[in-house]
Formats: structure tokens, C-alpha cells, sequence
């Protein structure tokens, strides 16, 4: 049986690298694990531009750049889509049927082209279905039960 993908938006990074939050760094930290164990993680171009950023300039501490852009070339393995004009049809024909945000479309559009079954975010409703995908808060579900 082959495991279930799970994209891994922002927040689910950001929050691994983020001391402030131990309760979440350590969740994060665990579905991070069990998806690099697993080898059913995915992400975009989008959320790696995205992680990048968040922890080398708007986290405090923030991490190095070279640390971050470590992070970002391992986590390249978990195989982005390549952006193309049939993403962003995909994100705009989500963003006006369910009213998302363009970056939450965009988010949403990409996992649905990379064939997952889950979307690891808090920034969704957990338990929510958009066709196929469904969302999946990692403080609310544990990677053992949920994934």
C-alpha cells in the first residue's frame, strides 16, 4: 500500500523552525518526520518562496540564510509542480467557486495538481473537502491517525 500525499503548506514549516511555539514546533516537527519517513510530503515553489522569507525575516529569532536555503534545497525533494498557466486556471476557477484567498487558492490548486489526498494547514477548516483534497489541521490530528 502506498502512502497518502500530503501537501505541507507554509505554516507547517514556519512552525517547526519557530522556538516561540513548543506545542506546535514539536506537531509540526512530527508530521514533518513522518512525512520525510513516509516519503509522501509535497509543496510548491510557492510555499518553499514563502518559507524562506517567513524564517529569515520574520521570525525571532530568524535563521541564517544559508540555513534556511539548506532547508529549502532538502525540501525540494518533496517534488514542487511546476508552475504553469494550467495552476493558475486551477487556483482561479477554486478561488471564485469556494471565495478563497488568491494565495489559498493558489495553495490548493497546487496540491490538487500534485495528486494529494490531504493538505496539511491551520490556515483551512480541518475536516474540509475541496474535490479530492481534504484539509487537515496538524494540531488537531496526529500524522499516525490522520495521514
Amino acid at each position: 500500500m502506498t502512502a497518502e500525499l500530503v501537501f505541507v503548506d507554509t505554516n507547517v514549516l514556519v512552525y517547526a523552525r519557530d522556538s516561540r511555539e513548543p506545542k506546535k514546533q514539536q506537531r509540526a516537527e512530527e508530521w514533518l518526520d513522518h512525512l520525510w519517513r513516509h516519503r509522501s510530503g509535497r509543496l510548491s515553489l510557492q510555499v518553499l518562496q514563502e518559507y524562506y522569507v517567513s524564517v529569515t525575516q520574520k521570525l525571532k529569532p530568524g535563521m541564517e540564510p544559508d540555513a534556511a536555503r539548506r532547508d529549502v534545497r532538502d525540501l525540494w525533494h518533496w517534488m514542487p509542480p511546476s508552475s504553469s498557466v494550467g495552476l493558475l486556471e486551477a487556483a482561479w476557477a477554486l478561488q471564485d467557486q469556494f471565495r478563497l484567498s488568491w494565495w489559498d487558492a493558489l495553495v490548493l490548486a497546487s496540491a490538487q495538481l500534485a495528486g494529494c489526498q490531504t493538505l496539511l494547514s491551520e490556515d483551512f477548516q480541518h475536516g474540509q473537502r475541496f474535490g479530492e483534497v481534504r484539509v487537515s489541521s496538524p494540531f488537531r490530528a496526529s500524522p499516525e491517525n490522520d495521514a
